[in-house]
């Protein structure tokens, strides 16, 4: 009994550093090393680590996890702990939340994204949670604009184009290609060389991730609509969230609502000083006219009964327009 109690002693001795090994949280994110995003997920992880009493917090910025897709495979197996990401990697785990950003046109304002995603967020963020995630921090990154070689203000200047899509997205290329556009799947690191060599000729993103990656440099037109909000959370995994002593989760909660906060008020100024700032070293704005503006809306008008019940599932499409519809009854 005794040789089984010093057994029993040494075998808890020798987990030990194990355990303190698993006191770790791995982020990953495809926003660049110390820009905004990044800044806030090194903040939060002070706030982990002081909780947690010491602890080993890494953020891996610039996509060195590889694409949303990818981070979202990682987390489900323990290589990460946590994500940052936009609708893309999002959608991997919970489909809903495609009708955040995959409704062309829908939203008219920030203010609208607002609401909606707080009507929706209590029910959406229980879907995470059924699926082992839990959501940290909600974010957006600022409006799609396309970026081209070619000036463009109409939706049929694009058609000879070779439009940049994201390569797991395979139900919106097909969408792509029955409107008469021509999709490249890619990956987020291909978009600067495939622009560079002429594998793409159009890039749908962000003015700020466009500065930041410099793609404005080889397609120096963008077109002055607000086609789509990039629309993003912060979550961990739910073994990694159960890991935390409750002092810790109430740090870390408190500590990701400040930076969703930061990250939605500063991202929305960014966007107008980026566009600023690469107007000063080149960048050709395309302002549609009323009659261009009106074919967006018509394009868009066709293309939302087939992102319903495919890219968006038809009852989140149909919560979405309620919504919008109540909110915009309430400000007339």
């Amino acid at each position: 009994m005794q040789k089984f109690l010093v057994l029993l002693g040494l075998l808890a001795l020798a987990l030990t550093p194990l355990r303190a090994q698993e006191q770790q949280l791995r982020i990953g994110t495809l926003a660049p090393k110390n820009s905004l995003y990044h800044r806030q997920l090194m903040t939060l992880g002070e706030a982990w680590r002081t909780a947690q009493g010491g602890g080993k917090y890494l953020v891996f910025p610039d996509g060195s996890q590889g694409g949303e897709t990818d981070m979202v495979r990682r987390m489900r197996i323990g290589q990460l702990q946590g994500g940052l990401l936009s609708v893309v990697g999002l959608r991997e785990i919970e489909p809903s939340i495609a009708a955040l950003q995959a409704m062309p046109l829908m939203f008219r304002s920030w203010e609208e994204v607002d609401y909606v995603r707080e009507k929706m967020r209590p029910a959406m963020e229980k879907k995470f949670l059924d699926q082992g995630f839990v959501v940290l921090a909600w974010g957006d990154a600022g409006w799609v604009r396309f970026f081209s070689k070619k000036p463009a203000r109409h939706p049929d200047d694009y058609k000879p184009m070779k439009f940049f899509a994201w390569g797991g997205e395979a139900e919106q290329q097909e969408i792509m290609k029955r409107l008469g556009y021509t999709p490249v799947p890619l990956e987020t690191a291909d978009i600067l060389p495939a622009i560079q060599t002429g594998m793409i000729d159009a890039v749908p993103s962000t003015p700020y991730f466009a500065l930041a990656t410099q793609i404005y440099t080889s397609a120096p037109n963008m077109l002055e609509l607000n086609w789509a909000p990039i629309v993003g959370a912060l979550i961990v995994t739910k073994k990694s969230w159960d890991a935390m002593s409750p002092a810790t989760q109430q740090a870390v909660r408190a500590a990701g609502a400040k930076a969703g906060a930061e990250i939605r008020s500063q991202a929305r100024k960014e966007v107008d000083e980026a566009v600023a700032a690469m107007q000063k070293r080149g960048l050709a704005v395309n302002v549609p006219d009323a009659a261009q503006r009106q074919a967006w809306d018509a394009l868009a008008a066709r293309l939302h009964p087939q992102i319903r019940g495919t890219l968006v599932p038809a009852a989140t499409f149909d919560e979405v327009v309620g919504h919008l519809k109540n909110y915009r009854a309430g400000r007339k």
